[in-house]
């Protein structure tokens, strides 16, 4: 699989990939690994689409649609990091799946550095804004750079706070997509002296789909979680859930259960997060944090030739269902190859028959 730093052309192809319509972040793992360079991949990706049950071939965008991406970012000063390359993050580099690409403005020296984020309500409080605000200050003092989205209320206060020693912003849409617009000053900062960053191409607006895929990356990019507000369901609570099953620390700060902006995180440390009073139980939590162990990942290669892959593909897209079910269930229950198993589902999300989440599971459509 390629590794290092990209040629102009090779970043072209690689961009590409990624962009390419029903290629996520896990089926781009795969077919790297499986073809070992973005090209190749392109390159098989309409016969692909086609043997999962696509009417018509997966074609790749044009070249000139990447291209005026590449252009883009490059107009607004910001720089495209991939995933193979030696400054892409290692903390992202080592989720399974990472995400493929990711555009920062500003500062990205900061992104490997130690890390917390700090989320919560968009209609915070007062006393959960101003908390935010020093708890953020406090830790960038310690040395850590802050990580949040840039939203209302926790978000905002933990960047304000955090802006003099390092903050990092991560957005739903493009690192041109200031959302909420009373934030432009803000964002404004951020770009100057921290680091704002997506995956979304530069110009892109916010969808609502977006927003699980930018909690991964805040998350992704941190030691540890902090949740200073939240309501039983939330985006914050997504958040902190993908940082549990990172292997990340998740710290909740407790609040009056009259409050329902303190019902998410009392119900966090109920469920074994860290409480957080002060920047301390932060500190001391990941003091014994060294580096977050990189990935270990085994060959995935190319499938098995004796497969037959037509009916392992229908078995499987006969096994699916709405509800997620693990990778490792389905090659327990086709008694199949790994290999083969993710070669065939990888086709079948191609063809948009499956859709392949983060954290080794699967749907159907």
């Amino acid at each position: 699989m390629i590794s290092g730093r990209l040629s102009d052309i090779q970043r072209l192809a690689w961009l590409r990939l990624a962009r390419t319509e029903t290629v996520g972040p896990v089926a781009f793992d795969h077919l790297l690994t499986r073809y070992g360079t973005p090209e190749r991949a392109l390159s098989a990706l309409p016969d692909l689409s086609r043997r999962g049950g696509r009417a018509t071939p997966l074609t790749p965008p044009p070249r000139d649609v990447i291209e005026r991406e590449l252009e883009a970012g490059a107009a607004m000063g910001a720089r495209l990091l991939c995933g193979c390359e030696p400054d892409f993050p290692a903390r992202l580099a080592a989720l399974d799946p990472p995400p493929p690409v990711l555009w920062a403005l500003g500062r990205a020296e900061l992104l490997p550095q130690p890390s917390v984020a700090i989320v919560g309500a968009r209609i915070a409080s007062a006393a959960g804004q101003r908390f935010a605000r020093q708890l953020a200050a406090e830790l960038g003092e310690a040395g850590h750079v802050i990580v949040s989205g840039m939203a209302r209320g926790v978000d905002g206060a933990a960047h304000e706070g955090a802006i003099r020693t390092g903050t990092v912003a991560v957005l739903g849409g493009g690192i041109s997509d200031i959302y909420p617009p009373e934030h432009a000053s803000l964002h404004a900062r951020i770009a100057a002296e921290g680091c704002v960053v997506s995956e979304s191409a530069p110009d892109r607006r916010a969808q609502a789909k977006d927003f699980p895929r930018r909690n991964r990356i805040i998350s992704g990019l941190s030691l540890g979680v902090v949740v200073v507000e939240a309501e039983l369901k939330s985006g914050s609570l997504i958040t902190a859930r993908l940082a549990a099953e990172q292997g990340r620390d998740v710290f909740a700060v407790p609040g009056s259960p009259l409050d329902p902006r303190a019902r998410g995180t009392n119900d966090l440390i109920r469920q074994g997060a860290i409480l957080c009073e002060g920047a301390e139980d932060v500190l001391r939590s990941l003091s014994g944090q060294i580096h977050l162990r990189e990935r270990e990942r085994g060959y995935d290669g190319e499938p098995e030739a004796d497969v037959d892959f037509d009916a392992l593909r229908e078995q499987l897209a006969a096994l699916l269902s709405p509800t997620g079910v693990s990778r490792d269930e389905l090659v327990r229950a086709t008694g199949a190859p790994t290999s083969a198993v993710m070669a065939a589902l990888v086709e079948l999300a191609l063809a948009e028959r499956a859709i392949l989440l983060s954290g080794g599971m699967v749907a159907g459509v």
